[in-house]
């Protein structure tokens, strides 16, 4: 049994669409300007209400836009079609996975659900809202969710690097902000393509990145959603760290262990103690932790959004005060924003293992908001699958 599908109706990019997921910025102004600099991006549609020509509109007032946009490049050859395929897909060095379509109906969140799908993360229903009216909207997925095959990890590792090579040139190549070239091969009806199906949908799939995007699935009732499936071998986790507004911490009323750090700090290398920096210094604080505690309730994401957010801040972890800052932003950057005034206080959180990650989602546990940065991303804009009419 596989629950992975080819894509019946693909558009395959020509070149310059290629974008950042819409999650991945901490700041808008950023967005803006990627779109500037190359209007051809994905993002332009992805985003719609961030590209220069339509600053002053509300996203639901920009979707017009959006799908004037995709049809604009669509006429322009930026995108070419094709039926039945799936996408061998290169992420940089040596980390692989695949373009396909997967059941909605696997997708599990508790251990009472049935499905080979695991989402493991709260979300932002707004968010959510979003990319289903956008989808409604543009009539296709642009951006797909990131599935972690740990069942049958290894052997598609395998075949993936095994075709890659095999297959020569790519049919497609994007190189990312972080200097990182994407490659895709396109794969048509035969054995290839039925080997590479067979593996990425063969065993428990979890959702590493596009926790909105595979809800908003569910809620638009698309039988299928589009994904890239890739294996434990190609990814790392990083850092995902917070910055929050207009708030006072009294970091010793929290009851941990505190200690003034020299200087600024720097992103913790191992769970455990966070570090905080505001009014100037920077603080490693070990917050308290019970014995009896879960794999999940031990976690440093867990013990920020239970303690420091709910408790002492009185501040519900979707709350706008919280800036949710993914680990393409080194520390030094959240320091400089609370230097400006821009932002309270930093916390910087270590990465989840990804030890740990795997231990709560096979326990159908649900890990915070916004707790894992999975490296390297899938690329948005490179392949997209067009929803039946």
């Amino acid at each position: 049994m596989t629950v992975a599908y080819p894509i019946s109706r693909a558009w395959i990019s020509a070149g310059g669409t290629g974008a950042q997921n819409y999650d991945e910025f901490a700041d808008d102004a950023e967005i803006t300007a990627i779109i500037a600099a190359n209007p051809a991006s994905a993002l332009g549609v992805e985003m719609p209400h961030r590209a220069p020509e339509s600053l002053g509109k509300s996203f639901t007032e920009s979707l017009p836009d959006a799908a004037a946009r995709l049809a604009a490049a669509k006429e322009r050859g930026r995108y070419t079609p094709a039926e039945e395929i799936v996408a061998v897909y290169r992420l940089g060095k040596g980390s692989f996975g695949v373009f396909c379509l997967v059941d909605t109906d696997q997708i599990s969140t508790n251990a009472d659900e049935p499905g080979l799908v695991i989402r493991n993360e709260d979300v932002f229903i707004e968010k959510v809202r979003e990319r289903v009216a956008l989808a409604e909207a543009v009539g296709h997925l642009l951006s797909p969710v990131l599935l972690l095959q740990t069942g049958k990890g290894a052997e598609l590792h395998a075949l993936l690097a095994e075709l890659t090579e095999r297959l020569g040139a790519a049919d497609v190549t994007d190189v990312d902000q972080a200097g990182r070239e994407h490659a895709i091969w396109v794969l048509g009806p035969g054995a290839d393509r039925d080997a590479v199906l067979a593996l990425a949908g063969g065993g428990e799939l979890i959702v590493a990145d596009g926790n909105h995007r595979s809800l908003a699935a569910q809620t638009g009732g698309l039988p299928k959603f589009l994904a890239v499936v890739t294996t434990p071998e190609s990814i790392a986790i990083q850092p995902y760290n917070r910055l929050v507004s207009g708030v006072d911490l009294d970091l010793e009323a929290l009851g941990g262990e505190l200690v003034e750090l020299d200087g600024r700090p720097e992103v913790p290398t191992a769970g455990g103690t966070i570090h905080v920096y505001q009014d100037g210094r920077g603080y490693a604080l070990r917050l308290p932790v019970a014995e009896d505690s879960s794999v999940l309730d031990r976690l440093d994401h867990a013990l920020v959004e239970k303690q420091v957010f709910n408790g002492a801040l009185g501040l519900d972890a979707g709350d706008k005060k919280i800036n949710y800052v993914g680990g393409d932003y080194p520390a030094s950057w959240l320091c400089d924003e609370v230097d400006a005034g821009r932002a309270s206080l930093a916390i910087l959180i270590a990465p989840v293992t990804v030890e740990d990650f795997v231990a709560v989602n096979l326990s159908r546990l649900k890990l915070p908001r916004k707790s894992t940065w999975f490296t390297p991303k899938a690329r948005g804009g490179l392949v997209l699958s067009e929803l039946p009419r």
